[in-house]
């Protein structure tokens, strides 16, 4: 079977696990522009977005097939505070943004919050993106940014998804496959739980802030900066839905470098599926407390990590493929139970309690497939696959890591490219059961490493978790065909993994 097949393989798996939710598809031109269907009309005064507010319309100004907004129509310091909906152009036609797009008024007391009578999503402004509708962003110093109370319906579809990028990839086209950089990227601020804020009670049951809670987001600093948090795990910022975020990770203030998409405390009522983040300088997507799902996502060419887990995380991500450069990439998931974990909650005793009451991370993925890059000089940290540290506890099944059977005989290090490495809490709460990871295959020259130990580790795969399969490919490339390697554990425990999965579909 060649790696191909591989990919493949556990690509359809994510379609039938999804039981018609919808497949995955990587299109062959997933770098050059999204077009628009060509057919939406509209006279030259009329294609381009416009709101009135206080008796003055604002509106785009059309540029050729384009439509241009400028400060007065939106920007860091001039938010937008009423329903903006950015329809699909005629001719193929981008709405370019010269300066950032922020949907909803930022506040940092809750004062100003019942004051602007903001409580929860939907109390703000809502900005809708058309099926096939391209956005695009002028420059490095631009960032899209939906504030708590407001949502953002992005509603595309698998013929025309949405997309999301800068103008040197839409416009000019002059942006390569693998660039990053050329613009800020995607930033959404919700009401839901982040144990950087303190709380009384527990998750689910009687939790209840204990005092106020804003946390300073990523991205613009002083009058643009913008804040997260809360109580309401439950909440929602919108609809994502075959979505494309594309070149992002640009420094948009000194030492803030954005992510592909940042889900600040999003919650789950957010509908969150079929999206895509390509070409990112930091992480693809970075969750920072919340409860959103996320169902068929796929990262491509992401430069640090692919999933990053924070502050409290407790959402599902469902059917996720993740394809690192060939020479960049770090982790395919990054995941830490607790926010500022070295300071806030230095002791053991206050991560417990944490712990206790479900203020720590507890992702749920299913179905990943991730292709981590066996690279030690990449922008960020060597390729790896899963750290589960500082007090995430997850639970992970049916998923694939393999390092693409490039061994790294040049570095002989555990440190580099390995499948798993599990440390701190994530030692205990393995062997206690509360760590699952199950129905997996991990297939890379380094398995594993951190502070359970590598036996330990392997031990806890094989006997606490069922129904994995591991195997320790050789230092240099190998040939994982069944004719080079014909007990190849990769080729069987899929074959066994495709017949359980199609009888489970069968059944349901």
């Amino acid at each position: 079977m060649s790696f191909k097949k591989v990919i493949s393989l556990n690509v359809l798996a994510a379609a039938l696990v999804a039981c018609g939710g919808g497949d995955i598809v990587i299109s062959p031109s997933v770098t050059s522009n999204t077009t628009g269907s060509g057919d939406t009309g509209g006279s030259a005064s009329s294609v381009c977005a416009a709101y009135t507010l206080n008796g003055t319309t604002y509106r785009g100004t059309l540029s050729g097939n384009n439509c241009v907004y400028d400060s007065a129509f939106v920007d860091v310091d001039n938010p937008l505070m009423v329903d903006v909906i950015f329809a699909d152009l005629p001719n193929n036609g981008v709405h370019v943004f010269d300066g950032s797009l922020i949907v909803g008024e930022n506040h940092t007391t809750d004062a100003e919050l019942a004051a602007a009578g903001i409580s929860e999503g939907g109390d703000g402004p809502t900005v809708s993106i058309g099926a096939g509708a391209t956005l695009a962003f002028a420059s490095t110093d631009d960032l899209m940014v939906i504030n708590r109370g407001a949502q953002l319906v992005a509603n595309g579809t698998a013929a025309l998804p949405i997309t999301i990028t800068s103008q040197t990839d839409a416009v000019f086209g002059v942006v390569g496959p693998e660039d990053v950089q050329q613009w800020g990227g995607l930033v959404i601020n919700g009401f839901g739980v982040t144990n950087k804020c303190s709380y009384t009670g527990t998750r689910g049951l009687d939790l209840a802030l204990a005092g106020e809670c804003h946390v300073v987001s990523e991205g613009k600093v002083g009058g643009g900066e913008s804040n997260y948090g809360g109580n309401n795990d439950a909440d929602s910022s919108g609809t994502l839905r075959y979505v494309v975020v594309k070149h992002t990770g640009a420094e948009v203030a000194p030492g803030n470098e954005l992510n592909g998409i940042a889900m600040n405390a999003v919650g789950s009522g957010t509908t969150v599926e079929n999206i895509e983040v390509y070409s990112v300088y930091d992480d693809g997507i970075e969750f920072f407390g919340g409860a959103v799902n996320v169902t068929n996502y796929v990262a491509l060419y992401v430069n640090d990590d692919s999933l990053d887990i924070d502050e409290g995380y407790r959402g599902t991500i469902q059917n996720a493929l993740i394809i690192q450069s060939e020479t960049d990439g770090n982790r395919c998931v990054e995941s830490d139970g607790v926010g500022s974990y070295d300071t806030v909650a230095a002791t053991p005793g206050q991560i417990d309690d944490l712990i206790t009451r479900g203020l720590n991370s507890q992702a749920t993925i299913l179905n990943m497939t991730c292709i981590l890059s066996a690279n030690e000089t990449g922008t960020h940290d060597p390729g790896q696959g899963l750290r589960i540290r500082e007090a995430h506890i997850p639970i992970i099944r049916d998923s694939i890591i393999t390092s693409a059977y490039t061994g790294d005989e040049l570095l002989g290090d555990d440190d580099y490219n390995y499948c798993v490495r599990i440390d701190n809490e994530g030692g205990p709460a393995a062997t206690a059961g509360d760590l699952e990871i199950t129905n997996s295959i991990f297939a890379c020259q380094d398995l594993v490493d951190g502070d359970l130990g590598p036996g330990d580790t392997l031990a806890w795969l094989d006997t606490f978790a069922f129904d994995n399969a591991t195997y320790q490919s050789a230092e240099g490339s190998e040939n994982p065909s069944p004719a080079a390697a014909p007990t190849f554990v990769m080729t069987q425990q899929l074959l066994h993994q495709m017949d359980s999965i199609q009888s489970s579909v069968q059944d349901s």
